[in-house]
């Protein structure tokens, strides 16, 4: 019996030792105490196997000792674990280190007991023909017991409350490690009141110390994983299902009842169900997914299917379950968003990117199919919203997007471009323009009280290659509309070879104005302004660009380019430059004279008129009322207030301002009681027929007698013949212009004019 005593407990002490170093290597918080306790309970182990193998006294002290030190050492390592594995603190750092120093005192009064032989001694009692030595207890004994089982009971608490307090799927966690504890702790102290030879509870330390390494680090409680699984089963928001090998269902979660309407529990009826509801669908070992509609339009339902295997440590089929997922909310918010992302706010038209896709789909659907691309505009759009309001202007572009929609066949593709423009992509073969242009010359937009027409233009452009880019489509479709941008009876215009020559030749007249304006190819011709005798008081300054390859070039040809470009600013400050140089350089020799320049309205966007002007007069040191400031009505149409104060500014530093084109336009008379001018330069197209229009003579007349009567003179323009010059002085206009006296002229030219002093000269 010795011999199997002593085999059990060395092979404990290599289990132990085993135990050690894998819980050293375990990635748990809990492994190093793990194996702190592992190693603690080998010296107990070991004082006893040197008690079963040695009939020597002095030997089986030595174990002794082992043993019993090894015990205090072995509640030093309980102690640790039950904190860690309970998730306690120690309540105070005192309490804390007065366990610790009465465990310390017992391992002391221990190694004193060779001196005072106060703790222990042993007897001699004959166990299989050879002495074993059994413990004597003595006082200090006593006490040892006292420490360590005063400690051992307390972990015992400490696990029962832990059980109490915790919940129920909790409790193998914590009872199993509890129970272990009681049967050694059991087994010990019948060891101790038996005074038995040989102390089998030993082994019971070597177990113990193996289930705490297996229950702390390898064990999963499965009462625990098995509710888990179960609530989280219950509670999902899917509806599950679960088969065995054969296919036959043997749970469903709530959901999954629901669904299918199981009842009375009868979940072997799931399959049918499921099949009678989403169609047959196999159930066994396969693996499967699937995405499904049920119904239709706004009754759809979305379901997608997940079916997955379980099989056993072997890889054994052992069943399988089924997740079924409601994804209608899902897919009806991704439609939601995806409509968003290619739909317009405020019309619900296409937007640009995803009309241009569209547009892209559609010629690969119908490559043989004649196509239009259609580019809409409302034309002065601007005016609409500051006027009526961005409210009414909003509503004109659901009006038109809504005309848009019930207008064009279910074969084209239409969206909105950006702001006041919209893209069409048109069949061919269904594009009415006669229709369209019946349409589009009466449509108006009717709000409240207000009731506007929009003036709408449509740039054509019939697809030729296919394979070109949807945006350069676009970019030709609204070249178009230059050809029609001041029509007010056409409305579609058509992109053709002269408007793609047309756009060429103004690139390249861009391209050429800076080394123009270097090389003074640019130069400014000079009309005569003479008075009521024929003599020449001033003269307005034209600019003509005499080109090194193409000649002579009209402004006509040149002026609405940059005036779109805006390249029409630099041309006016070379002008008004080149003036003043002029003006410097007369000095007195031809009098007063004066020279009127033009101001374009892209020039109050692009710089400081009234700080640039003052700046050139002091620059070359002329008197301002000599450079006088021609204006047209059209640049008062925005920011008026900002442009009348700029128009004062300019006034009260000496310039004269004119007011050119009067009666061209519609606001001239309203304009007119609040414009800072000067001079009223009558329309040259007003003196049409006026030597024999009786009407045309009396509103002639009535301009000129209200120009006076407001302090502003008249200058009358385009004067052809001496008839109209005669009828014009009798009116009481003091100032002329045109062919009748003499055309715009170079600065040689016009010198040689002056010189000569010629008057009413007409130059054909």
């Amino acid at each position: 019996m010795r011999q199997a005593f002593a085999a059990l407990f060395i092979a404990l002490v290599f289990a132990l030792a085993a135990c050690v170093l894998a819980a050293r290597r375990s990635y748990r918080p809990i492994g190093k105490a793990v194996a702190l306790l592992s190693f603690a309970l080998i010296p107990p182990v070991i004082g006893n196997l040197l008690l079963v193998l040695s009939g020597n006294q002095t030997i089986a002290l030595i174990g002794c000792y082992t043993y019993f030190i090894g015990m205090d050492f072995v509640m030093v390592a309980l102690l640790r674990f039950t904190f860690e594995y309970c998730n306690m603190q120690w309540k105070s750092p005192q309490l804390r280190l007065a366990v610790y120093a009465v465990l310390t005192l017992d391992v002391v009064q221990l190694l004193l007991n060779p001196f005072t032989g106060h703790a222990f001694d042993t007897e001699a009692v004959v166990l299989e023909g050879l002495n074993y030595y059994r413990l004597v207890p003595h006082i200090g004994q006593t006490f040892h017991r006292v420490v360590d089982y005063g400690i051992f009971f307390t972990i015992l608490l400490i696990f029962f409350i832990k059980i109490i307090r915790s919940p129920r799927i909790y409790m193998e966690r914590y009872s199993v490690i509890l129970f272990s504890m009681i049967v050694t702790g059991a087994w010990q102290t019948y060891y101790i009141f038996s005074r038995t030879p040989i102390d089998r509870s030993m082994a019971g330390y070597g177990v113990f110390g193996l289930l705490i390494f297996y229950f702390s680090l390898y064990y999963r409680p499965m009462t625990l994983l098995d509710r888990m699984l179960a609530k989280m089963a219950s509670d999902n928001s899917e509806a599950l299902y679960f088969f065995d090998a054969e296919g036959r269902c043997i749970w469903a979660n709530g959901h999954g009842i629901e669904l299918v309407d199981i009842k009375g529990q009868k979940f072997d009826q799931a399959a049918d169900l499921l099949n009678g509801k989403f169609g047959f669908r196999e159930y066994t070992d396969k693996e499967w997914t699937h995405d499904q509609i049920l119904g239709s339009g706004e009754e759809a339902k979305y379901y997608h299917f997940d079916k997955k295997s379980i099989t056993d440590e072997k890889n054994r089929f052992t069943g399988s379950f089924l997740s079924i997922r409601d994804c209608t909310a899902e897919q009806l918010a991704l439609a939601r968003e995806m409509y968003a992302a290619r739909h317009d706010d405020l019309t619900d038209l296409y937007t640009k990117a995803y009309l241009y896709e569209c547009i892209e789909k559609e010629l690969q659907k119908h490559p043989d199919r004649q196509y239009l691309v259609i580019y809409l505009d409302v034309m002065d759009f601007k005016i609409v919203n500051d006027v009526f309001s961005t409210a009414y202007g909003d509503t004109a572009l659901i009006r038109l997007s809504d005309w848009i929609r019930k207008n064009l066949s279910k074969e084209s593709v239409y969206g909105r471009l950006g702001g006041d423009t919209f893209g069409i992509f048109i069949p061919k073969k269904n594009f009415d323009k006669e229709k369209i242009e019946k349409e589009l010359s009466h449509f108006s937009v009717k709000e409240g009280n207000v009731d506007y027409s929009l003036m709408i233009h449509l740039g054509v452009y019939e697809v030729g290659e296919k394979d070109k880019e949807v945006s350069v489509m676009f970019d030709r479709a609204h070249l178009a509309l230059t050809t029609i941008q001041s029509e007010y009876q056409v409305h579609v215009a058509f992109y053709d070879e002269k408007t793609r020559k047309d756009v060429l030749w103004s690139n390249r007249l861009s391209a050429q104005l800076n080394d123009a304006l270097k090389n003074r190819e640019l130069q400014p011709y000079y009309q005569p302004i003479v008075d009521v005798n024929g003599k020449v008081v001033g003269a307005e300054a034209l600019v003509r660009w005499i080109h090194p390859t193409e000649g002579f070039l009209s402004p006509a040809v040149f002026i609405p380019v940059f005036e779109k470009n805006g390249a029409i600013v630099e041309v006016d400050r070379y002008m008004w430059r080149s003036a003043c140089e002029m003006i410097r350089e007369w000095g007195d020799r031809f009098g007063d004279i004066f020279v009127s320049v033009n101001i374009s309205p892209k020039d109050f966007y692009f710089m400081d008129v009234s700080y640039e002007l003052q700046n050139l007069v002091k620059e070359y040191g002329i008197d301002p009322s000599r450079l006088r400031i021609e204006i047209t009505e059209t640049v008062m149409m925005t920011d008026l207030e900002k442009r009348m104060k700029i128009l004062s500014d300019l006034r009260q530093a000496g310039f004269i301002v004119e007011m050119d084109d009067f009666g061209s336009g519609f606001s001239s008379l309203s304009l007119l009681k609040d414009m800072p001018v000067d001079v009223l330069k009558i329309d040259m197209k007003f003196l049409n027929k006026a030597s024999d229009d009786h009407k045309a003579k009396t509103i002639l007349q009535n301009i000129i007698n209200m120009s006076e009567d407001l302090g502003i003179f008249s200058l009358t323009e385009g004067v052809e013949t001496n008839v109209q010059h005669n009828m014009l002085a009798e009116m009481g206009c003091r100032l002329f212009q045109g062919f009748y006296f003499a055309r715009p002229m170079p600065r040689e030219a016009f010198e040689r004019f002056l010189d000569e002093g010629d008057k009413l000269i007409v130059t054909e």
